[in-house]
């Protein structure tokens, strides 16, 4: 991006959040929060931007959890839908149009999609043999089958992948197979699809197009479209668009041989980056009061036609490289009069105390639950999930260090030692000093201190250029660099000291370091909103309407303003605060959900699970052979189980109830198929369950009648 390219046009999308379940931090730090990031950086310089998303609501998962919960689909993700909407606008997630593929306006624009394909001969149908269960009458998707895994005999493998060993599957491949819909056999029988051929557009365009974006796009995507675009088995294939179910976008109905027939997800999903954009603009008709001041266009055509010139964006995670890079620029190519995408700026994925966070199993940090248990702490979430955002490679989320080394990159530290005694810290010393010493108003020096704007012009330039490339992390600690600069500042001009025998130098120190706030203030209004706004109302500035350059003025707040009443920007993290967070990722089991928000606030009961679920957990009679306390933990015991003819070990919270001597012998319950975790350097195995006693003391849970360790539990 170029000075000249500032006011540009621009249509940024984020990925359609699937509407069966809630967001987590891996979703925000690899998707939404980079681009509210850079939309609002855009917004700030002038540009002419559009910012998209919605919940994508069709697809066999939704079909799934609503037989499991016993609703409807339309239920299921209206729930969701509700949930995502309001998590994205509690974490500041600032879309000009946040919509939902359910909705009529969705259905009309794929359905005219897919004609527009079908009349210029991009389409071709093909006989093909899939799986169809003769009780029900209904084709059925490949997670609808289960079987006998070939590669580890699990008998409830599903018919795309078995969940026990990992392997991706077809469910050609599974023995025994059976309908998950009534436990019949299934049967292989004729049906008509339509089909996109991927591969004349590879052979025609779409590879050299690839290839011309590879001095833009990060390495980490070019790499994966180009594993993509190759010869013999990586060459593209015709893909089917359509499919056999119930729940979707129905294929036209005055299409022949349509009925029964929906569009398939990976198809009309991004098109809901365009009805998105239909949505907004007909709202804006409808109010035009309500048009945001960054939206000149008048037309959503503006914003996807090529005749509109705007550069699309798209924000998603490395699983929809393939699907935004290859697939839907060839969706696009084909319907004629597009553009395509200018960036597709892909994160990899966060990782979660060093394992992968896991949906099925519980294991994540929900953003709602967050928002619930946090909730004066927003920013704090932004900045340490900017600050170590997975651009280039996975990275890890840590809630709190157990070592020696306290500068490590948890959340905890990063609030303490970043925001907290860092940032927060001179802007508080700024106010204060301020207050103490000029009775609350910018003080009025005879002289300037260059260095001080110096600083805020170099440190400019790094940050926007930084932001240019989609590198937020390295913007983020650029600005963070400056604050320490600011703390460093202060400090050697002591304006404490010198107010009485040096009172214009004092002075001039309090001046120029206001002026430092006040840029910090502004550029963090991409990565902290809330906190931007803060600073700038603890510094008496009241503009709204200012530019992203206007950070660079040599004077941002004029002597004599007066500041309201110093205030803290951040608390410290306090132990007591996260333990409850690390204690629900040492609980999370297999199949478990996480709590969603029921319409009826009296309802407070669990959610259901089946029986399916139950047989997951893995529960043993163990007895306890050796008990000792963890060092530097009050709190831990490391105890030695026996449950067969094996010994594991298990970190379990009970020291302060327990001594060793209390435990040894005990026969426990042991939730043995619990993922593994380290705490304190020490391999935890597991879990044991105990029972909530007087005075919330934890109770074994032991067999009434001897049983021999390694004994099941049913």
């Amino acid at each position: 991006m170029n000075p000249s390219e500032e006011s540009g046009r621009y249509t940024v999308t984020a990925a359609l959040p699937y509407a069966n379940g809630p967001l987590h931090i891996g979703h925000l730090a690899g998707c939404y929060l980079p681009a509210d990031i850079y939309v609002r950086f855009l917004r700030r310089r002038g540009a002419d931007v559009v910012f998209i998303c919605g919940s994508d609501e069709h697809g066999v998962p939704i079909t799934l959890r609503a037989e499991q919960e016993n609703l409807t689909p339309q239920q299921v993700v209206d729930r969701y839908h509700a949930l995502l909407k309001e998590t994205f606008q509690t974490m500041g997630i600032s879309f000009d149009y946040y919509h939902r593929t359910s909705t009529p306006l969705h259905h009309r624009v794929a359905q005219d999609f897919f004609k527009t394909l079908l009349n210029k001969g991009e389409l071709e149908v093909r006989l093909t043999e899939e799986f169809f269960d003769p009780a029900t009458g209904r084709f059925l998707a490949d997670r609808y089958i289960t079987g006998i895994c070939p590669s580890c005999s699990f008998d409830q493998a599903y018919g795309d992948q078995c969940e026990k060993c990992g392997r991706s599957l077809s469910p050609r491949e599974l023995l025994e197979p059976r309908s998950r819909l009534s436990g019949a056999v299934p049967e292989l029988r004729p049906t008509r699809h339509w089909y996109l051929d991927l591969g004349r557009h590879q052979d025609v365009w779409l590879k050299a197009w690839i290839e011309e974006q590879a001095t833009r796009w990060k390495s980490n995507v070019i790499g994966q479209c180009l594993s993509w675009l190759g010869e013999g088995e990586n060459h593209l294939r015709p893909r089917a668009v359509t499919r056999d179910l119930d729940w979707g976008v129905p294929v036209p109905p005055e299409i022949p041989e349509s009925q029964g027939k929906v569009l398939y997800v990976w198809f009309e999903a991004p098109l809901g980056y365009i009805s998105a954009t239909e949505a907004f603009f007909q709202r804006l008709a409808e109010a035009p009061h309500e048009r945001p001041s960054w939206v000149r266009g008048q037309r959503w055509e503006d914003y996807w036609k090529k005749e509109g010139g705007s550069r699309i964006v798209h924000f998603i995670g490395k699983d929809n490289i393939v699907f935004h890079c290859i697939v839907f620029p060839a969706m696009l190519q084909a319907a004629g009069d597009f553009q395509l995408p200018w960036q597709v700026p892909a994160n990899e994925f966060l990782n979660l105390e060093g394992q992968k966070i896991s949906t099925s199993r519980n294991y994540a940090v929900w953003v709602h639950e967050y928002l619930k248990e946090l909730p004066e702490r927003v920013d704090e979430l932004r900045y340490v999930l900017t600050a170590g955002m997975p651009e280039q490679k996975d990275n890890n989320f840590i809630w709190k260090y157990e070592g020696t080394d306290a500068t490590t990159d948890s959340y905890q530290a990063r609030v303490n030692n970043e925001l907290v005694a860092n940032l927060g810290n001179f802007i508080h010393r700024v106010v204060m000093l301020i207050h103490k010493f000029f009775d609350g108003k910018i003080p009025s020096p005879s002289k300037s201190d260059p260095e001080r704007h110096e600083m805020v012009i170099h440190a400019f330039s790094d940050i926007t250029q930084a932001l240019e490339q989609f590198r937020f992390r390295d913007a983020l600690g650029n600005l963070m660099k400056l604050s320490s600069w600011g703390n460093r500042y202060l400090q050697k001009e002591e304006p404490w000291k010198t107010f009485k025998t040096e009172p214009e130098r004092a002075a001039c120190a309090l001046y120029e370091s206001a002026q430092l706030a006040a840029a910090l203030g502004y550029l963090l209004e991409p990565f902290m909103p809330g906190t931007s706004a803060r600073i700038r109302t603890m510094l008496g500035i009241q503009a709204e309407s200012w530019r992203w350059n206007d950070a660079t003025a040599a004077q941002l707040v004029g002597p004599g303003t007066p500041l309201p009443a110093p205030h803290i920007l951040f608390k410290k993290v306090e132990d007591e605060e996260i333990e409850p967070q690390i204690k629900k990722l040492s609980l999370a089991v297999n199949g478990a959900t996480p709590e969603i928000p029921s319409d009826n606030s009296q309802d407070t009961a669990p959610p259901q699970i089946t029986l399916e679920d139950f047989k997951k957990l893995r529960l043993v009679v163990a007895r306890v052979i050796h008990a000792e306390k963890v060092p530097k933990a009050d709190k831990l015991l490391q105890l030695t189980l026996e449950a067969g003819d094996r010994r594991h070990t298990v970190l379990s919270g009970i020291a302060t109830h327990y001594s060793p001597d209390q435990v040894v012998g005990r026969r426990v319950v042991w939730l043995s198929n619990l993922t593994p975790r380290s705490m304190r350097g020490i391999l935890s195995e597991g879990m044991i369950l105990m029972a909530d006693g007087p005075a919330g003391r934890p109770i074994f849970l032991e067999p009434s009648e001897e049983v021999e360790p390694g004994s099941s539990i049913h």
